[in-house]
């Protein structure tokens, strides 16, 4: 069994996996790193043979924290996806080190479930959108502020709008401040998706363009969006998973 760990802004997303898939998932605040050791991951992997661990890591300062803990508690020392240890796609982009590790998953992952070009547009604390093109090579992408980014910043910047619950709404028409927030926010955001499709539909020439969505908000925007192919919950762990086999089997002809 090996250990996944997508650390996140906001939150740290742990899998155990095998050859196969990954079995078990959670999620951890990230800032538990930063106090002492995650009792909640001892607890996560209680019972488990643990074989190595594939982390990627958007928070520098909690990275070698994390580093640590490995080699500590297993004697691990994990494979660390970026640009130079990625497998399963190629890379054309001017500064291949300046590509998120996370996008970089996610990208090993659609690519090998849905083939190329394909699409991940993931719903985190930023909305990005990765891109493979034809050949199977990622090529860059789009970044726009998340969700609750978005509301939340309204929210701390203004006297008057409230923090909200961001949820489904029907309406375009927002009929309470609440409301027209969420419109905003979920209207909104599908229009955004939509129209960037279109445009990268365009630029990569096809009509034919698998999108996958993934991360916290992707199921709710996706469920009136057919633009999206499908919604992927783990996909940034599925990616680690078989970028750690893949280094491995790489490895082992060596």
């Amino acid at each position: 069994m090996i250990l996944l760990l997508d650390i996140g802004n906001t939150h740290t997303h742990l899998g155990l996996a095998d050859g196969r898939r990954v079995r078990r998932r959670i999620d951890i605040p990230t800032t538990d790193w930063l106090v002492g050791k995650p009792v909640a991951v001892e607890e996560f992997t209680a019972g488990a043979a643990l074989e190595g661990a594939a982390l990627c890591s958007v928070v520098p300062r909690v990275t070698p924290r994390v580093r640590l803990a490995l080699r500590r508690l297993w004697k691990i020392t994990p494979v660390e996806l970026n640009s130079k240890t990625v497998r399963g796609i190629g890379i054309d982009y001017p500064k291949p080190e300046s590509i998120g590790p996370d996008r970089l998953a996610n990208a090993v992952a659609a690519r090998r479930q849905f083939g190329a070009p394909v699409v991940v547009v993931d719903f985190g604390t930023a909305v990005t959108f990765d891109v493979v093109n034809a050949a199977g090579d990622y090529v860059g992408g789009v970044i726009a502020p998340g969700l609750a980014a978005m509301t939340d910043y309204l929210h701390e910047k203004t006297a008057l709008l409230p923090r909200i619950r961001i949820r489904e709404i029907r309406s375009a028409i927002g009929k309470s401040t609440e409301q027209a927030m969420l419109v905003g926010a979920v209207h909104g955001y599908r229009g955004l998706v939509r129209e960037l499709i279109g445009e990268l539909k365009r630029e990569l020439k096809t009509r034919s363009l698998p999108v996958v969505a993934t991360g916290g908000y992707a199921r709710l925007i996706a469920a009136r969006l057919p633009e999206i192919s499908a919604v992927e919950r783990g996909l940034t762990l599925e990616g680690l998973r078989l970028t750690y086999f893949a280094v491995a089997q790489q490895a082992g002809r060596s």
